[in-house]
């Protein structure tokens, strides 16, 4: 899954494109797309050993803005507003709507 955002240049690290061999170091910032958003995450320290996924929080820093989680947030919101998930394909009326809608915007 990373090796594949590596190639496809979706990940990096400190300003630079990082292929996933790239070694990191305590205080790069490594930056990435995930759910709509780029989140920015700065390593603080690199373990000896793997560690299970409730002890990475000590090794990373989370610098997102918490605009973007707010963006992130509005956005979930309205796609629920308009369609409820599951309720299929839209209508005609719906395919134009959402195509006028797209021409105003």
């Amino acid at each position: 899954m990373v090796t594949e955002a590596c190639k496809k240049n979706h990940i990096t690290v400190n300003g630079i494109v990082a292929k996933a061999s790239k070694e990191v170091f305590p205080t790069d910032k490594i930056s990435f797309r995930k759910d709509q958003i780029t989140q920015i995450i700065t390593v603080l320290d690199i373990p000896e050993n793997r560690v299970g996924a409730k002890l990475v929080d000590m090794y990373r820093k989370n610098e997102t803005p918490p605009e973007v989680y707010e963006h992130l947030e509005l956005l979930k919101l309205s796609k629920e507003h308009y369609r409820k998930t599951g309720d299929g394909r839209p209508t005609k009326k719906d395919r134009r709507d959402i195509d006028d809608y797209k021409e105003r915007g």
